[in-house]
């Protein structure tokens, strides 16, 4: 049988018991809030004492830090059950993390974990708040990359409750607590954080959760947070276990993720719901599923709904690796560098089809390449009542310049002879000399170009070229389709989707089966593919099926 772990761990009661909580103004039991004084001492000795109350009488204990500058040097504190911790609110009540005088230490603000601490389900913390208040990690540094340089780093965490944070600038992730059950991550603000992550190391998140150690149902929310320029995910769940189940219950709704790597994340969860999100200006994907995690699986069953996934630098939704089913239903994907949907591997894969894949009543427009795009075997998918409009805008004409009309910054180039197509070279690698750079956006003559790195201040993998420096940009993909099949699909319904081009003239095909492609059994039916300048190209034509009463199919 799958654990079920709901008690309290020994000698904590089930509930804490009636009566007021105790509440410590923590200026009065040795933090100053100074800004020069290393609060983290007194801080650590008041949770323990707090804790060791806790643990004897049942009632639950709260610090309160007023308004200041706390000081948490060279330790971090090991977190006890029944001590919460409270502000004035982010900018009123601060702590800043830093180890300089011990740079071996990742000094978090509060840590509880596995590896150091023995946290497991019969040793987890209950009741346990923190809110209000304000972590900046901008002053810790090592000479190699440490995953625990986290603002907040807790596992095993039954009831806790995170609300209003302000997490910044850590080297690590901002917010990395693990196995949360019955848990509730609300207004969490991350910013800057994985400092120290090259975007390939462990961590290095804005809000990262480990999942997979409470049985079958770890029932976490994460509401209303807000993550920007993280060096790796925004937000993002992963499998920590093999052999355990991949947990559902678990809810990501109406946050936003711009400029991470990737904006929301699905590493291993089971049924995962992600609702009414914003993921924009992210560097790889807004949304991913994906088995690149400790324990290599990926996401399944999972519901992504009613979210706006724009301005991504390459794929709106990226789905790797997993055997389904997943459902993609009512979101808007629109202005990524390079595919909207795109289902494919990542990494290692045994090239299993996935199956009962849906992508249904989606907005997906002008997106560079392909609105959607199947580059892995499918079986039993449906792509029904989408609109797949306007897509392929990444059309301009592998182009070359320099000399004097020719300017650079930053983020930027400007040519003032040029005259390109707005957005057409939108995703492209612009190559000057040995130095490239991402383009993201791009008028008539500036192409406005994508953090080298999340946060970064340049574009450029070196220094920014001199003036009139020569450049170069790659022709774009000779076919742009509304639906690109470039696996081998077994019974997918095509259905009732209005796959058009009625404007700009940048969508070659409504639907192209490429020669690495092929249909079989599948069902095309009903699909408007008015205004596209091929309607359907079978480059392998199809086998069985149906194919009836689209519009538009010459």
């Amino acid at each position: 049988m799958p654990r079920q772990v709901t008690s309290t761990a020994p000698g904590t009661p089930p509930y804490p018991m009636v009566g007021t909580p105790v509440h410590c103004n923590a200026r009065d039991h040795g933090l100053t809030g100074d800004g020069r004084t290393n609060d983290q001492p007194a801080l650590a000795a008041l949770v323990n004492r707090l804790g060791d109350v806790f643990a004897a009488n049942g009632r639950a204990q709260v610090i309160y830090c007023p308004p200041g500058v706390y000081a948490i040097r060279d330790a971090g504190t090991v977190w006890r059950s029944g001590v919460s911790l409270v502000g004035a609110g982010p900018g009123a009540t601060r702590f800043v993390l830093s180890n300089e005088g011990n740079r071996a230490e990742p000094v978090p603000l509060a840590f509880f974990t596995a590896q150091l601490h023995g946290a497991s389900p019969d040793h987890h913390l209950a009741y346990c708040t923190f809110a209000d208040f304000e972590i900046d990690g901008s002053g810790v540094a090592s000479a190699d990359y440490n995953p625990l340089a986290k603002g907040l780093g807790l596992q095993y965490v039954i009831g806790g409750l995170f609300r209003n944070l302000f997490i910044h600038h850590t080297a690590a992730t901002g917010f990395g607590c693990d196995f949360l059950q019955d848990t509730l991550v609300e207004g969490v603000r991350v910013v800057g954080c994985g400092r120290m992550d090259n975007g390939l190391e462990m961590g290095g998140a804005g809000i990262g959760v480990g999942i997979g150690a409470w049985g079958a149902v770890e029932r976490l929310t994460i509401a209303h947070c807000s993550a920007v320029g993280n060096a790796t995910n925004g937000i993002f769940l992963e499998m920590q276990y093999r052999g355990e189940p991949q947990p559902r219950g678990i809810r990501v709704v109406n946050c936003h993720a711009q400029g991470n790597r990737f904006g929301i994340a699905d590493w291993g969860a089971d049924g995962l719901i992600v609702t009414g999100c914003t993921m924009t200006g992210n560097l790889e994907a807004g949304f991913q599923v994906s088995a690149k995690g400790t324990t290599g699986i990926p996401g399944r069953g999972g519901l992504l709904t009613d979210c706006v996934i724009d301005g991504n630098l390459r794929d709106g939704v990226s789905i790797g690796n997993t055997r389904g089913p997943y459902t993609v239903r009512g979101n808007r994907i629109s202005g990524n560098g390079r595919y909207g949907y795109h289902h494919h591997d990542l990494g290692a894969s045994d090239g299993t089809a996935a199956e009962e894949i849906v992508i249904e009543s989606n907005d997906i427009w002008g997106n560079s390449a392909d609105g959607i795009r199947f580059d892995r075997p499918l079986r039993d998918t449906v792509v029904i009542n989408n609109r797949i409009r306007n897509n392929g805008r990444q059309r301009a004409p592998a182009t070359t310049g320099g000399g004097e009309s020719v300017r650079y910054r930053d983020t930027t180039l400007v040519d003032r002879q040029a005259t390109w197509p707005k957005d057409g070279h939108r995703g492209k690698v612009l190559r000057v000399g040995d130095r490239y750079a991402v383009v993201a956006a791009n008028d008539e003559n500036t192409l406005t170009l994508a953090p080298i790195r999340p946060g970064a201040t340049s574009a450029w993998s070196a220094a920014t070229p001199q003036p009139g420096a020569a450049y170069e940009l790659p022709a774009p993909p000779a076919n742009r389709a509304g639906i690109t099949i470039n696996a081998s699909v077994d019974a997918v319904t095509i259905r009732g989707n209005l796959i058009r081009d009625n404007g700009p003239g940048t969508q070659t095909h409504g639907l192209w089966i490429t020669d690495r492609g092929s249909c079989l059994n599948c069902r095309v039916v009903e699909n408007d593919l008015d205004g596209n300048r091929t309607a359907i190209q079978a480059d392998t034509p199809a086998v069985g099926g149906h194919w009836e009463g689209n519009y538009g199919n010459p």
